[in-house]
């Protein structure tokens, strides 16, 4: 696909937790395991901002009439159940954000002053997030390209979401108040890639200042995405950087389809869609559905609304769509014309549907089966989205999938959710402080990559993966230590990517433990092959290197009894060596590194079976001879 024909824009939000505590509070920015059993309820409802203005995602959320039930954690006191006023801000998070305001090369502002950003999706207690300006016109480069960075943002952290059942969505205030540096870029990004990059690029800085909180969900993107002729569309709270070129992909894809269902369309002279929809219930009294047959026996009703022009441009077009928008009036889901007959419904019942709505050939319709309030509400819900059909893409809010694709959450907030804070003072940033942070501003990721090259030995390539991922300074401290700087890039960007997948938490291993590790494997205990292993072990018991060494049972062997095991292999292995003389030693290698794999170093196993080898066979030709 020609992004830049198609007229890419994407902009980025990168909120990122800071390592400190909470921001109104001096409660501890960590998640709990496990709730302190303080249970609390709140129904939260749109306020006008300062202008008197209601802000239109607001508006939709209060539609929804969901209760929130808020579970306390002990890292959380009455500020985050909003029953205390908040304290002063986090001087420390204050100075974090400062720090990589000036890393963008921002200009700081003098006076930070919180304001309130209306939020009543149950995310906050009080039903807003506060967050304040820092800085202004920053930059950074990628690949020679400058990216600009027009504010960075300090604001706390939402609740967070842990189940929802019905009517109610129950969130943990753990994660409420922590603070965030909110990074916002130009929308000059061009393609899906560059998405990608940027996005590391600033985490990268972020990660260089060391006072960051590392971890899933500790950092979060919304990428903001439009094409020629499209709209702005924003996919709020991607947590996973490997998906950042995905999600922008399959906007495009999205956008690309709506625009050309809206063109089919206008050529139709479609577009016009009724506002009501028509109790078809009766024709459906004996249906073998079973969705329609359990809204039927709790007394509910099947609607159906027909849609003029619309047949073939719902099934995996404007259907997925529609649907989004119904679950907001809290029904299950919709069944559109262009899938039927089908999950019970039969051809019959859809030839008296097409009869008692008078559709013609290229019409189509939507059935919903519910509570009658439900069901009306639903059509509701949906008519100004098929309204804008014809008309193209609508600017609005999704929420990310973990395909890469998106769903629709709600509108597009504006500058009616903001209104000023009246709890919280000003800050003032004064001279000193700033002379003060810009003093012990850290080595900048793009002088640290070449010269850990240069200092270790290593490829430009690692020593950019141990940039990006915030383990360089680990690096450098085992590398100065015990040498060996190639494997431990190899260990910290390999070995622990694999144990991470496999769910272990490796970044939770100690520094003390990890320097054990290569204490004793510089003392020959253990054989660099058995690694892994116990780098396992360490991370499943949070054990010491010698503990994991022993409970593993791989202790280092010496030469001679190498040489004692292979021996014991090629003795194994005699039809083998007679059958396939010297092209066995590979075979014999496998068998070898069965048995020694952890105990001793392939290099040391592959001499030895190599030497061993051409002495037998020397041996066993002499004795033929």
């Amino acid at each position: 696909m020609d992004y830049r024909a198609l007229g890419l824009k994407v902009g980025l939000e990168i909120h990122q937790q800071l390592d400190t505590h909470k921001l109104f509070c001096d409660c501890a920015s960590r998640l709990a395991e496990e709730d302190s059993g303080i249970r609390f309820q709140r129904r939260l409802r749109p306020t006008q901002s300062e202008l008197g203005e209601v802000d239109a995602a607001a508006i939709e959320e209060a539609r929804r009439h969901l209760t929130f039930v808020y579970e306390a954690t002990p890292n959380t006191c009455l500020v985050e159940a909003d029953e205390e006023p908040p304290h002063a801000p986090n001087e420390h998070a204050l100075d974090i954000a400062l720090e990589i305001s000036l890393l963008l090369g921002a200009k700081p502002v003098r006076e930070v002053d919180f304001m309130r950003k209306i939020v009543i999706d149950g995310s906050n207690t009080a039903g807003f997030q506060r967050s304040a300006l820092v800085a202004l016109d920053g930059a950074i480069q990628v690949n020679g390209k400058r990216i600009g960075v027009p504010t960075i943002l300090l604001e706390e952290d939402a609740a967070r979401k842990v189940g929802e059942k019905a009517d109610e969505i129950f969130y943990r205030l753990d994660r409420l108040g922590i603070p965030l540096s909110e990074i916002s870029t130009t929308p000059d990004i061009a393609t899906p890639e560059e998405a990608r990059e940027v996005a590391l690029a600033i985490g990268s800085l972020l990660r260089a200042t060391r006072k960051v909180i590392r971890g899933i969900g500790t950092i979060r993107e919304d990428l903001n995405v439009s094409i020629r002729g499209g709209a702005r569309i924003e996919i709020k709270g991607v947590q996973e950087l490997r998906l950042i070129e995905t999600f922008v992909q399959k906007e495009v894809e999205r956008q690309v389809m709506l625009i050309d269902v809206a063109k089919e369309l206008q050529k139709r002279g479609g577009g016009a869609v009724p506002p009501d929809g028509m109790d078809l219930t009766v024709l459906f009294t004996h249906s073998a559905s079973k969705v329609i047959q359990s809204a039927l026996t709790k007394g509910g009703k099947v609607y159906g609304w027909p849609l003029p022009k619309f047949a073939g441009l719902l099934k995996g077009k404007l259907g997925p769509e529609l649907a989004a928008h119904a679950t907001v009036a809290g029904v299950g889901g919709i069944f559109h014309s262009d899938e039927l007959p089908a999950y019970g419904v039969t051809e019959h019942e859809v030839d008296a549907v097409r009869g008692a709505l008078t559709l013609g050939d290229q019409d189509a319709f939507v059935l919903v089966a519910d509570e009658e309030a439900k069901c009306l509400h639903a059509l509701e819900e949906m008519l100004p989205r098929a309204q804008y059909a014809g008309k193209g893409v609508p600017e609005e809010t999704r929420d990310p999938r973990p395909d890469g694709t998106s769903v629709y959450s709600r509108p597009l907030p504006g500058k009616a959710r903001m209104y000023p804070e009246t709890d919280v003072p000003p800050l003032r940033v004064h001279e000193d402080r700033l002379r003060r942070i810009r003093e012990h501003l850290p080595e900048r990721p793009e002088a640290k990559v070449p010269r850990l090259a240069r200092q270790y030995g290593v490829h430009e390539q690692q020593a950019r993966q141990l940039v990006q991922e915030g383990s360089d300074d680990l690096f450098e401290l085992i590398a100065k230590e015990f040498g060996e700087a190639t494997l431990v890039a190899t260990v910290l960007l390999y070995h622990y990517s694999e144990l991470r997948r496999a769910g272990l938490d490796v970044d939770g291993i100690p520094e003390d433990h990890l320097r054990e590790l290569f204490s004793l494997l510089k003392a020959g205990r253990f054989a660099k092959e058995a690694i892994p292993d116990l780098l396992r072990e360490m991370a499943k018991t949070g054990s010491r290197a010698s503990t994991a060494l022993e409970k593993v049972g791989v202790q280092g062997l010496s030469r001679a009894d190498v040489e004692r095991i292979v021996d014991e292999v090629l003795d194994a292995s005699a039809d083998l060596i007679r059958s396939r003389g010297a092209a066995a030693e590979k075979g014999i290698m496998g068998r070898a590194m069965e048995k020694l794999r952890g105990r001793a170093d392939g290099k040391v196993v592959s001499e030895v079976v190599h030497a061993r080898l051409e002495k037998r066979m020397r041996e066993e030709k002499k004795g033929t001879n």
